[in-house]
């Protein structure tokens, strides 16, 4: 129904923010990525927006890009996830992180966000499974996410942290095979 508004900015109370759009107020939630990156109040702003109408209120919901946006559409598809729950999730890790998390069947990664326990984050992954990973993960192909998967998951059995094991990925070849992956992620893990 209300798919963008641009406006100028008034207020910024994390998450609400409220948008002048020709002299109406707008409280839009967004969540920490895009609050972030708002200009200063009194700037333009423009925010893609998800309307939500519930028996008791009827909410908006900004976001910067629009894989935020779809991002946020497909999490509050999922049985037990409503918009407070979806929101959370986008503003304890970014699109890509969620969508790496997602493809590399992480359930870890999710349970680290407040508000979502073991069994939400297991069916996070099994719903979004094919419509948030790989889609929006990112440019390597099949073949190479499996691999780059398997050496992931190889170094966090290693006691490797995310952090350490992602920027380990970074630096290998796109083409590396698994057991060459993880000897060169170890090497540059050792300096």
């Amino acid at each position: 129904m209300i798919g963008k508004l641009t406006g100028t900015l008034l207020e910024k109370n994390p998450p609400e923010v409220l948008l002048d759009c020709h002299g109406v107020g707008y409280e839009v939630n967004v969540p920490m990525s895009t609050f972030y990156n708002l200009p200063s109040v009194g700037e333009r702003v423009s925010l893609l927006t998800q309307f939500i109408v519930r028996e008791d209120a009827q909410l908006l919901y900004g976001f910067a890009t629009a894989e935020e946006r779809q991002a946020f559409r497909e999490l509050i598809k999922i049985s037990g996830v409503g918009p407070r729950t979806a929101l959370s999730i986008l503003s304890g890790m970014g699109v890509g992180d969620l969508a790496q998390a997602i493809t590399l069947q992480e359930a870890g990664r999710l349970v680290k966000v407040p508000g979502i326990g073991k069994k939400t984050a297991e069916r996070l992954l099994l719903e979004l499974k094919g419509k948030l990973g790989a889609d929006m993960g990112g440019a390597h192909s099949h073949a190479t996410s499996d691999a780059q998967a398997d050496i992931l998951q190889a170094l966090l059995a290693l006691g490797y942290n995310d952090k350490e094991a992602a920027a380990a990925l970074k630096a290998l070849p796109a083409d590396v095979g698994v057991s060459d992956g993880i000897k060169l992620a170890l090497k540059s893990l050792a300096k």
